[in-house]
């Protein structure tokens, strides 16, 4: 079969139109910074020990900075080797030298486009940019460019929207025209502290450093701050020590909270750049852009966690399809940073483009009192098996041990109760205009408001004790989000009256009728 001449030429100006793009060079001074970690790690743990350094201590130093070595080189490989190409109907990525890779991804399969700049990337003015195509898996069909400058991000981000927009019919938003939906309150910082992550988080940095310590060789408790604290305060009660620790450790806790907020939502915004796109731009120290499709958009979740409730606060994350897989999926779902609960409801209307939001609590169905039931035997159940194990010892080794089971029991009882009630009156469902809506959780209340259209499914679960307390939990199938939204604990009847008029049609083939009892 011959060529056509005709096509050769038109193949030929068409790769000169589109020449192939390269890395910025300043990659190579954010790979060689690599190297710094392993330098300051070494002269913290000299700075430590008070200058004497051990044979321990130089290999696993040796051992580090020949690892960032090895990562800087094949980072170093990745700026040489690696070329981009955009045309009017793909995106090209070949990178690689012994291992060589070629990817190929279609204008019309780009789902968002995300920039995202680390510290390192941004005091050498770069970014990373990763084209996403909507694939679940881990290694989906997208590419990233690590290391383009923040000028060639935005360009190339700017270029392929246009192209996505043109094959759509689609046009940008006007440029006259406040696509702000929400920016960031720092009165919000009232919330930060309102996590347990904060307190989580000293431990784990504790126990990391404890770690590290003690691979070379060092024991922590001997270093000389800590014999220091414990010739000052040695003394003191036993209590008061603990005491004071825990003060110390919820007061770090609420400072790691607060400066993960500051870090991680600073120079927050929630807009819509262009027409069917929200974009949200986040972060102090590293920068985060996420792109949502609107038309991929299938509802809005809005989160409470139990302390964040109490003050009257709340985060909205979107049901969405096309982003990645799980934990991708839970970190650029995320609209809000914690805002108050009226503001986060107003977010959710105007996201999904109405006046008041689904997820209002107003016209909510609650469930049945059998519901109630099994919360509260859920509830003292916990309270046994919590004292049991006090009581069971006691009657074995001392009486001392029977009374702190009782009064654990008599502490507990009350707490856990509340705790079912509460968990029973955050039950709820509702039918909203094209939404299925439906609440639940305690120590996280999570009010989720998902199309109609967008179920694509039913499962239906009844364990022992809700067959006999006639109840059943509805799971609303869909390709977004966490895939399967549960409408908990609801009677058979009302479960399957509310799977036949939220998706008509979709539950009946398996659905037996009985005539009704005279």
């Amino acid at each position: 079969m011959t060529s056509d001449p005709d096509t050769a030429v038109r193949e030929a100006e068409h790769a000169q139109d589109d020449p192939w793009g390269r890395l910025n060079p300043r990659l190579f001074l954010v790979n060689l910074s690599v190297v710094a970690t392993p330098l300051a790690t070494f002269g913290a743990t000299t700075v430590l020990t008070g200058g004497e350094v051990n044979l321990q201590v130089l290999i696993t130093f040796a051992t580090f900075l020949i690892t960032c070595l090895v990562i800087s080189g094949i980072s170093l490989m990745r700026l040489i080797t690696t070329r981009y190409r955009i045309t009017e109907d793909r995106v090209e990525l070949h990178k690689g030298w012994l291992f060589r890779s070629q990817r190929s991804v279609p204008v019309d399969r780009i789902r968002s486009v995300d920039l995202t700049a680390n510290p390192l990337h941004r005091i050498f003015g770069l970014t990373s940019l990763k084209v996403s195509t909507g694939d679940q898996a881990s290694s989906g069909g997208g590419l990233s460019l690590d290391g383009l400058s923040n000028r060639d991000a935005d360009a190339l981000r700017s270029r392929l929207s246009e192209l996505r927009h043109a094959r759509q019919g689609l046009r940008t938003a006007d440029g006259d025209t406040d696509s702000t939906i929400a920016e960031l309150d720092w009165a919000w910082l009232r919330y930060a502290p309102l996590t347990l992550w904060g307190v989580g988080g000293v431990f784990i940095a504790v126990g990391s450093v404890y770690r590290t310590l003690h691979e070379m060789k060092v024991d922590p408790l001997e270093l000389g701050i800590v014999k220091d604290l414990e010739h000052r305060f040695g003394s003191v009660p036993l209590w008061y020590g603990i005491l004071v620790a825990l003060l110390v450790i919820v007061l770090i806790g609420v400072a790691g909270s607060t400066a993960t907020f500051i870090e991680g939502w600073g120079g927050y915004r929630l807009d819509r750049p262009e027409t069917g796109m929200l974009r949200v731009r986040r972060g102090l120290l590293i920068t985060r852009s996420v792109s949502i499709e609107e038309q991929r958009l299938r509802g809005v979740e809005v989160a409470e966690p139990l302390l964040l409730r109490w003050a009257g606060g709340a985060r909205v994350k979107a049901v969405a399809s096309g982003l990645g897989d799980e934990d991708e999926n839970s970190s650029r779902s995320r609209l809000t940073p914690p805002v108050p609960l009226a503001l986060a409801r107003r977010i959710a209307a105007d996201v999904l483009g109405g006046e008041v939001s689904p997820t209002d609590e107003a016209d909510l169905a609650p469930h049945p009192r059998a519901a109630l039931r099994r919360r509260i035997n859920r509830a003292l159940r916990w309270v046994v098996l919590i004292a049991a194990p006090f009581v069971g010892l006691g009657l074995w080794l001392t009486p001392a041990l029977v009374h702190t089971g009782w009064i654990t029991a008599l502490v507990l009882l009350p707490v856990c109760l509340a705790f079912a009630h509460d968990a029973y009156r955050n039950l709820g469902h509702a039918v909203h205009g094209p939404y299925l809506v439906t609440r639940a959780g305690t120590f996280t209340r999570r009010t989720a408001a998902v199309q109609r259209d967008g179920i694509i499914g039913w499962s239906i679960t009844r364990s022992v004790f809700q067959r006999k307390a006639g109840l059943l939990t509805l799971g609303a199938a869909t390709a977004a989000g966490s895939g399967v939204y549960k409408v908990r604990d609801v009677s058979v009847s009302e479960g399957l009256a509310l799977a036949e008029e939220a998706v008509p049609g979709l539950l009946a083939p398996f659905i037996e009728r009985h005539p009704a009892r005279r």
